[in-house]
């Protein structure tokens, strides 16, 4: 069983545009006297949508376990280039409501499919400069294997079914919205 944090409340829902609150999440009740060993540490899943910069060491941080051995990440980053173009920037748009439903059902995914302790996947809206992170996906498990495969998982899956939408900017002044390939809902014109 794990609890469900979502921080969408970051973000007006008409408007979109962060409120800041502080991010809430569940900490391990740990009666006096029990060795930590003898204290079971509740799951947790944490997903959030902010247009703020990503720390990796943030999120990172919220998955650690003093019962997991790995702590596996994907960060995905804007590059400068795009099919011999100049990008300059990101910028992502999200219906949040159905996002974070996607999301809830891929940790829930995740947690079928492999023995994993914490899940946290935070992504980027609004403009995001080259070299910053856009999304950042962290899961801890006992052993590697486990958190490896859910974060490959993770990524690969909210690519093809969460709806986030990219737009490239260009040098140029040109920029575009580009169709994500994985994705099974999108269309071809």
């Amino acid at each position: 069983m794990s609890s469900l944090e979502i921080s969408s409340s970051c973000f007006n829902q008409e408007t979109k545009l962060p409120l800041s609150p502080p991010l809430v999440e569940d900490s391990a009740f740990e009666p006096p006297g029990k060795d930590i060993n003898e204290v079971e540490e509740k799951s947790k899943d944490i997903i959030k949508f902010t247009s703020e910069q990503l720390s990796v060491d943030e999120v990172s941080q919220l998955v650690i376990s003093p019962f997991c051995g790995a702590i596996s990440l994907f960060v995905g980053t804007t590059r400068n280039n795009f099919e011999g173009k100049k990008v300059i920037s990101l910028e992502y748009e999200a219906y949040l409501p159905m996002a974070e439903n996607e999301v809830r059902k891929i940790c829930s995914d995740i947690r079928q499919k492999w023995p994993v302790k914490h899940i946290a996947v935070f992504h980027r809206l609004g403009l995001v400069p080259v070299s910053e992170a856009s999304i950042i996906i962290a899961v801890s498990s006992a052993h590697r294997t486990a958190s490896l495969e859910a974060v490959s998982y993770a990524i690969d899956t909210l690519k093809a079914k969460v709806p986030i939408w990219k737009k490239e900017m260009y040098e140029e002044s040109s920029s575009s919205w580009k169709r994500n390939k994985e994705c099974f809902w999108a269309t071809d014109d």
